[in-house]
């Protein structure tokens, strides 16, 4: 879809969803649109009526972000919501940048770092949700990354289309909510890139699961949700929160640590697993 379009979508659909008694205005008489008209918005995030109906209508270059920020705050979006309303609106830019590492392979102090993670399973995930490296411990949590072609070897493919997928995850819905937002904001940030809209449309193809939530409008996860996941191996359930950790000259990779509460059945249960790969 077109970068202007599905700004405007989007847009509606935010100010759709909200009444004015949501956000303390007035209601007079009868209404024309659902939810909050233009010129309400444009109120509530003290911006002048025009700036807002060009951001609307995609013209963008003159829109400031602390504009785009105070109709974010008007329009109430979820962290997620504000990172897709900003990557719609500086998707030019963002289309731009690409990691200065790209194509480059895994650097060996990357692998090094995943595998001091003790008791914490991590995997490095580069452009359009590839799985770069991962530690061992990873393999053990989730799947032998090692055995699954490099073709499958992605969030999206992992989550909705290994055969496994369900049975290990068990906030499958919650999870796979999650993986379609982050693809949704990439393809907002990055309209043109040929290879993310190739990968989309054979997710499309091969998951109708994925091509049902995509056409769903903008269901984006409110709060980074924790990891259940099923333990075979030692006949229970993981409880593991994850976190992000940005590579500073490599934007587009990240690696995805998973951690349990200290002293928790998870922590021990992770102990218990690094012990059996290692032994």
């Amino acid at each position: 879809m077109d970068s202007k379009i599905a700004l405007r979508d989007f847009l509606l659909f935010c100010r759709s969803r909200l009444r004015p008694e949501d956000v303390g205005l007035p209601v007079h008489g009868p209404r024309r649109v659902p939810g909050l008209r233009r010129d309400e918005v444009a109120a509530l995030a003290s911006v002048s009526v025009d700036q807002y109906i060009r951001l609307e209508r995609g013209h963008v270059s003159l829109i400031s972000d602390a504009v785009l920020d105070a109709v974010a705050d008007a329009l109430r979006l979820t962290p997620g919501e504000r990172s897709y309303l900003r990557a719609l609106a500086r998707r030019d830019a963002a289309g731009r940048k690409r990691s200065q590492a790209a194509g480059q392979g895994v650097r060996d102090s990357v692998q090094r770092i995943l595998d001091s993670l003790h008791g914490t399973p991590a995997y490095l995930v580069g452009r359009n949700g590839a799985i770069l490296a991962w530690n061992r411990l990873a393999t053990l949590v989730f799947f032998d990354f090692a055995r699954i072609p490099p073709r499958d070897r992605s969030l999206g493919r992992l989550v909705f289309t290994h055969p496994g997928a369900r049975s290990l995850f068990l906030n499958w819905d919650g999870l796979t909510r999650e993986i379609v937002a982050y693809l949704r904001t990439e393809n907002a940030r990055r309209p043109h890139d040929a290879e993310l809209s190739a990968y989309l449309r054979q997710l499309m193809a091969d998951s109708p699961d994925f091509r049902r939530l995509w056409t769903e409008q903008f269901a984006f996860a409110g709060t980074q949700t924790p990891s259940r996941l099923a333990c075979p191996a030692l006949g229970t359930t993981l409880h593991l929160a994850w976190e992000l950790l940005q590579l500073t000259d490599s934007p587009e990779e990240k690696i995805v640590a998973y951690t349990a509460a200290e002293g928790s059945p998870s922590s021990d249960a992770l102990r218990r697993l690094e012990g059996c790969a290692l032994a």
